[in-house]
């Protein structure tokens, strides 16, 4: 999946979540979901579920964790992808 593509649906996910406006607008590789987007832990794990819902994906724990940055959820969610 083309990370334009990603990066559209990471922010229709997030958006829900996230407390900074400016921040959502401005969405890209280089946003930090906790720092940036001011998600909280707990709305961060809302995030993943609905992530595993969307790309009908699972994400490991070792992935949640590293899982903190959009960068990060493509990386993810095309390596979950190709494991298909």
């Amino acid at each position: 999946m083309k990370k334009e593509d990603l990066i559209t649906k990471l922010k229709t996910i997030v958006k829900p979540y996230a407390q900074n406006e400016e921040a959502l607008d401005n969405l890209s590789e280089d946003t930090d979901f906790i720092k940036d987007l001011e998600i909280n832990s707990a709305n961060l794990i809302d995030v993943i579920l609905d992530v595993e819902q969307e790309f009908n994906i699972e994400i490991d724990d070792e992935s949640i964790g590293k899982m903190t940055n959009v960068k990060a959820a493509i990386d993810i969610i095309n390596t979950k992808i190709n494991q298909k």
